[in-house]
């Protein structure tokens, strides 16, 4: 799944080597951290976070076939 995510999101933003995705799972919860460029922020997020909220939606249909939940989260970078 953090292949997957990581590909959308490089699909998204301007600088693609600035894209990590860090994976936790525990107890059947996978954490997904997105860590992108400070100015590619805004494109990930979306008007009203719409962006965000899509690929949440995208990535819970495989967590919910291998029965797991997912939590997505943007890092913030100072």
């Amino acid at each position: 799944m953090k292949d997957t995510l990581e590909y959308i999101v490089s699909s998204i933003v301007d600088n693609k080597d600035k894209v990590v995705v860090e994976e936790e799972e525990n107890q059947g919860i996978i954490n997904l951290t997105i860590s992108v460029a400070p100015e590619d922020m805004g494109k990930i997020i979306g008007k009203e976070g719409k962006v965000i909220k899509a690929l949440r939606n995208v990535m819970r249909i495989p967590a919910m076939k291998q029965d797991k939940k997912i939590y997505i989260t943007l890092a913030e970078q100072n």
